[in-house]
Formats: structure tokens, C-alpha cells, sequence
């Protein structure tokens, strides 16, 4: 590692929980990078994922965004797809989109679909589905709404899925970001994660939280200072 990852390393006690207003400040004091750095978010639940029923899945909108440029693509036709345009959607069609992805072509970071589409759109599960980009009525992303789902992604909405061994990742800002703003999309994240909770989790739900900026140290979080507890 090299001096100012050490550095920034040495900063934080590993085994501490920070309130989560200590936990910013040290994150941002270790973002020194040249380049603006993502905060992200990592939270330990209380889930088997392998069970239908603890299965923890949705969407956040971040009331700050993520300070990202998120590329849209809409599957969609006719006016559904004037719509999607006209919300500011990056990519938009319907078979030739199709035939776009097939070919490796996949120039976007968020998907959307038009609840007719998904026909055409099924044919994609084996390549979005391994990127976290297929098209879920779930999280907002299958709709007719189209117009809004895209400002919705532009504007900061987050998905956000549990992984194999139960941890919940996301984007919740730049560290570029005041520290109020970062707080309060942190909150927001740990809030709809909470509001996730799955009929099949038992005991304690949400276990453990950190943040880290993208070339820094993780920094456990104390819960209850973002509106939760061990018991949640």
C-alpha cells in the first residue's frame, strides 16, 4: 500500500463504531485522491438470499443523487418511446436495442421497459441479469411511466440488491459532497433497506454498517445514529 493509503488507514480504529457525523468527517478527511471520490455504503443483514422469502431488493431515491451521470436506456415503442426521449433517456428502441445488447453493445448503467416489452427484453436476462441491469416491476424499471422513471434515475434513484453473503451495497454520493448532504443519503439508503425487510428474516435484520469513499478506509458505523439498532 502505498504512504497516503497507510495514512488514511491508520485514522480510523478498525474494531470502533463512529457516530455517523464523526464517520463523514473521517471519510472525507481520507478522500485525497486527484479525482472526486464515491461514497459507498455496505450493510451486513440478517438474510439467507438463497431463500425466496429473504430475498432484500429495491430502490432508494437519494433526496442529493449520487452526483453521477447515470446513462438511461428505454425499451419501448411508439409514443411510450417519444416519452422516454423526451425525459432525457440516453438509449431508446425496442428489437434493434435488442439486437444492440445481444451484440455486446450495453452503453448505459440503468435499464427501463414498457411492461409489453418484456417479451423482447426476457431474451437479455443471461447478459443484463449478471450486471444488475434487468428490468424489474419491483424496483420501478418495468412501467409505463416511462417519463418519470427516467428522471427518477437521473435525478439520484438507486437500486439496491443483496448479495450471496448478505450484504447490501450502494452509491451514495461524492466526497465532494457537504457533510449533511452525504448523511442525509445515507440515511435514506439504511431507511429503505430497513423498509426492505423480508417475511423470512429472522432475529437481527440490519447487523453491521460502513461507509468508504472509493480509495479509502472503511468506517464502521454506529447504528443507532443513522435511525437504527441492533434489533431493526
Amino acid at each position: 500500500m502505498g504512504k497516503r493509503i497507510t495514512a488514511a488507514r491508520n485514522q480510523v480504529e478498525r474494531t470502533k463504531l463512529y457516530k455517523i457525523d464523526d464517520a463523514i468527517k473521517l471519510l472525507k478527511g481520507s478522500a485525497s485522491a486527484k479525482f472526486d471520490e464515491s461514497v459507498e455504503i455496505a450493510m451486513n443483514l440478517g438474510v439467507d438470499p438463497k431463500h425466496a422469502d429473504q430475498m432484500v431488493r429495491g430502490v432508494v431515491n437519494l433526496p442529493n443523487g449520487t452526483g453521477r451521470t447515470v446513462r438511461v436506456a428505454v425499451f419501448a415503442r411508439g409514443p411510450k418511446a417519444d416519452e422516454a426521449k423526451a425525459a432525457g433517456a440516453d438509449v431508446v428502441g425496442a428489437e434493434e436495442l435488442v439486437t444492440l445488447v445481444q451484440g455486446g453493445t450495453i452503453d448505459f448503467d440503468r435499464c427501463i421497459a414498457t411492461p409489453d416489452m418484456m417479451g423482447l427484453v426476457g431474451r437479455l436476462g443471461k447478459v443484463l441479469g449478471p450486471r444488475g441491469l434487468m428490468p424489474n416491476p419491483r424496483v420501478g424499471t418495468v412501467t409505463m411511466d416511462v417519463a418519470a422513471a427516467v428522471k427518477a434515475s437521473k435525478g439520484g434513484a438507486v437500486e439496491f440488491r443483496v448479495e450471496k453473503a448478505g450484504i447490501v451495497q450502494g452509491l451514495v454520493g461524492k466526497a465532494s459532497f457537504g457533510e449533511d448532504k452525504l448523511i442525509e443519503n445515507i440515511k435514506a439508503f439504511v431507511d429503505a433497506v430497513a423498509k426492505a425487510k423480508p417475511t423470512g428474516a429472522k432475529g437481527t435484520y440490519i447487523q453491521r454498517i460502513a461507509v468508504s469513499s472509493t480509495m479509502g478506509p472503511g468506517v464502521k458505523v454506529d447504528l443507532a445514529s443513522v435511525g437504527t439498532s441492533q434489533s431493526a
